[in-house]
């Protein structure tokens, strides 16, 4: 009970609002195994993530030509990546990270990203958001990253 009041202050301390719906999803994305996917029409997710990674968050869409090595970047030094707008399918080349496809060789954690192996930092996160407000994704992206609705509800607007 008192960490969940405790998970509550934090998330709506960053942007969320505070009734139950939006801290569920807020530590579902915090504190879930696969990389969350952000059902996020309203921008809510967006700016609660950009609240909590202040300074330190690297931003990117799919249509950006040097979003892999912004990405890459990421990964060696540990950066929180936003990956915004995306539609209903991802690029293949993210299939890597999504599988979390991290190996162990010599003491080091590494990632293979296209033909590059890339040293692969623990601290590294990863989100993606839609702006699409009921995205039908296939069954692959469904079990490779976590599904969250941050769709308003009603109870989120009275709390905000």
């Amino acid at each position: 009970k008192q960490w969940y009041q405790r998970r509550v202050a934090i998330t709506a301390g960053k942007g969320l609002p505070s009734d139950e719906f939006s801290t569920e999803n807020g530590i579902i994305v915090t504190r879930g195994l696969r990389w969350p996917l952000m059902i996020d029409p309203q921008c809510q997710a967006i700016n609660w993530i950009k609240n909590m990674e202040k300074g330190k968050l690297k931003t990117i869409d799919l249509q950006q030509s040097d979003f892999l090595r912004t990405l890459e970047n990421a990964i060696q030094f540990g950066t929180p990546v936003l990956l915004q707008n995306v539609q209903e399918s991802l690029d293949p080349s993210l299939a890597p990270i999504l599988d979390k496809a991290v190996i162990k060789q010599g003491g080091r954690l590494l990632i293979k990203l296209g033909d590059k192996e890339v040293d692969y930092n623990p601290e590294f996160k990863f989100y993606i958001t839609t702006r699409l407000s009921n995205p039908h994704y296939t069954p692959e992206i469904a079990t490779k990253t976590t599904i969250v609705n941050f769709a308003v509800k009603e109870v989120g607007l009275e709390a905000q």
